[in-house]
């Protein structure tokens, strides 16, 4: 792990902030502001670990403001896929081209805002179809570090109230990044330095939260829907040209 400076640390948090405040309001985004960020401070080889290790204690924090509105039943079946292909998805990590794995999430997030926009498609989330969903999201959250836009939209399925969707998204989010830091761990191996950045970029992160439950306390679900949905054509675009 290389040094970090004063200033770094200061960008570090400053970073974290405005990440969380995003991914608290819309249910996603932390990571893909964080990795580019992370990757130039800390590098390449940590910045998925110590940034998985933070986002478990942002998503806890976002399950914390909205506990009483999680839909367990939806939770819970999406965690079944989810968890062994996560592990599977982190063992996976170090031998599989992040950029053209990314480059898939953005397209699929692109083209499913896209038909969801046009009506062209009415998907209606059932047990089958979110256990796949989820092992999907937590094959490529172990794979690239994060899956979150993806997540967001099969919840966004769910006609969910804003903060019943960021809570249950965040859930499955927090499991999915516990078995992830196990693996990490295991294979890659994090340092003491790496734990107190992580812990460091965690505590940036629940202030984060708190700042963007606020935006959108008051926030009709139509009005929610829409902005969730240009946010992930946005970042879809993203992922696409700078993955």
């Amino acid at each position: 792990m290389v040094a970090i400076s004063i200033t770094n640390l200061l960008l570090i948090f400053i970073g974290s902030f405005i990440a969380a405040a995003i991914s608290g309001t819309a249910g996603f985004g932390g990571a893909l502001l964080l990795l580019p960020l992370l990757s130039r401070t800390i590098g390449t080889t940590m910045a998925v670990p110590v940034l998985t290790l933070a986002q478990l204690i942002g998503n806890l924090s976002r399950v914390s403001i909205g506990y009483r509105q999680i839909k367990w039943k939806q939770v819970a079946i999406f965690i079944v896929g989810a968890i062994p292909m996560a592990i599977i998805g982190a063992w996976f990590f170090a031998i599989v081209p992040k950029d053209v794995v990314a480059r898939i999430i953005g397209g699929s997030i692109v083209v499913f805002v896209l038909l969801k926009y046009y009506r062209l498609i009415q998907f209606k989330p059932g047990n089958i179809s979110m256990v796949c969903g989820g092992a999907l999201v937590g094959f490529l959250s172990g794979l690239v570090g994060s899956a979150g836009p993806l997540g967001a939209a099969i919840f966004l399925s769910l006609n969910l109230s804003p903060v019943a969707y960021i809570a249950s998204e965040a859930v499955t989010a927090t499991a999915m990044h516990i078995v992830k830091t196990l693996v990490y761990q295991k294979y890659i191996g994090m340092g003491i330095r790496e734990v107190i950045v992580g812990l460091f970029i965690g505590a940036a992160m629940v202030m984060g939260t708190w700042t963007g439950r606020k935006f959108i306390e008051n926030m009709s679900k139509e009005k929610f829907v829409s902005f969730v949905g240009v946010l992930l054509f946005l970042v879809g675009l993203q992922m696409i040209i700078f993955p």
